[in-house]
């Protein structure tokens, strides 16, 4: 090969330069060959075209997108705020507005008229804040917590309708009661500070009252009205007591027994239980009835008896023979026998008879409305 071009551009002689000069080298030309398949277009150092480098790869890659030139994306590397017509830029303006917004944001406080507010000043409680427009040092040296103070809150007991809250009453049975408790916050200070958890609070206290209350009080109490009235109000002063040695900062507004029936695993034998006793109730008073009858036909019977014997110690005879008389025609009135003093007569008559065909044949009274009626 000595003498002849190289395709990689060089020449191949031993004699340390006596070989044949590739062809274009005349001139003082650098000798050029083919193209390396693995360099990328931009050539290498001789020629114009150079080795890849870590930078040409990731150099239209990244986060923000392919780079262009001339600008960018607002993420780009071109990004930048819009200045001032002195040439500064907007950013510290924006960053100081949007602190006093948020400055007055927390230091001014509307306050509506069923509420109230209460005030700490790094942590500690400070003050109340009245209905009306408050204010107030900036978050977070004090902050400010505004709560409903006259709304009428509820509390069901038990909170699940399908379940049973069995309370043991004062002749030792037990009835299955479902009550509401409702209250609202009389001091919010002490709602807010003195007790953890104020719902479980009033919870707590209610199931107490209620305990309490019921176990006073006979089964048959409970299922009456004006048993449960007895119990609603004796519930309300006992929780309001309990709460108050708490200073809970809550007032009790009313007690409400939605439910009183008998445990579900004896309904059926306490059902007839209650229809005996209802039925021996009405016998007792069908008996009372009839006692207090003949009592009031006894004592009208002494008060005539009193009169009768009045009327025998001003005449004895008389009023003996009239009481033959009227003895002997209440008995023999409805006799159908004829009695005849006089020995050996017969009555020709049959009077018994005669008076009762006159009775059968006696004509019907019919009284006819006049017309018009």
């Amino acid at each position: 090969m000595a003498g002849k071009k190289s395709p990689w551009g060089g020449g191949s002689g031993n004699d340390g330069g006596g070989g044949d000069e590739p062809t274009g080298a005349q001139g003082g030309d650098k000798p050029k060959g083919p193209r390396n398949p693995w360099l990328p277009p931009g050539g290498n150092s001789e020629d114009g075209r150079r080795a890849p480098n870590i930078e040409d790869i990731f150099k239209s890659r990244g986060p923000e997108g392919p780079r262009r030139s001339g600008g960018g994306g607002p993420g780009g590397p071109n990004f930048r705020f819009p200045q001032r017509p002195g040439g500064k830029s907007w950013f510290p303006l924006a960053v100081a507005g949007i602190v006093i917004v948020g400055l007055l944001a927390t230091s001014v406080h509307l306050v509506g008229p069923q509420q109230e507010g209460v005030v700490k000043t790094l942590g500690n409680y400070t003050r109340n804040m009245e209905p009306g427009l408050n204010f107030s040092l900036p978050f977070p040296i004090e902050t400010v917590d505004i709560e409903d103070v006259e709304g009428v809150r509820s509390v069901r007991i038990p909170g699940n309708d399908n379940q049973a809250k069995l309370i043991l009453t004062g002749d030792q049975n037990l009835v299955d009661l479902s009550y509401i408790v409702r209250w609202n916050i009389k001091d919010l200070a002490n709602y807010k500070f003195r007790v953890v958890d104020p719902i479980e609070t009033v919870n707590e206290a209610a199931e107490a009252g209620m305990r309490a209350a019921v176990a006073e009080t006979e089964l048959d109490e409970t299922f009456s009205g004006q048993g449960r009235a007895a119990i609603e109000l004796d519930v309300r002063e006992r929780m309001q007591r309990t709460l108050d040695g708490y200073q809970a900062g809550v007032r009790v507004l009313g007690v409400e027994i939605e439910k009183a029936d008998p445990p579900a695993q004896v309904v059926d034998a306490f059902r007839d239980v209650q229809v005996a006793e209802q039925n021996a109730d009405a016998a007792r008073n069908q008996a009372r009835g009839y006692a207090q009858q003949v009592l009031a036909q006894a004592e009208g019977e002494a008060e005539a008896f009193d009169k009768v014997y009045a009327q025998y110690r001003l005449a004895p005879q008389v009023t003996r023979q009239r009481l033959y008389y009227e003895t002997m025609e209440r008995v023999l009135s409805q006799t159908d026998k004829t009695i005849v003093e006089t020995n050996n007569v017969t009555p020709y008559l049959p009077l018994p008879e005669i008076r009762q065909r006159a009775q059968r044949s006696a004509p019907a009274t019919v009284v006819t409305a006049p017309e018009g009626q």
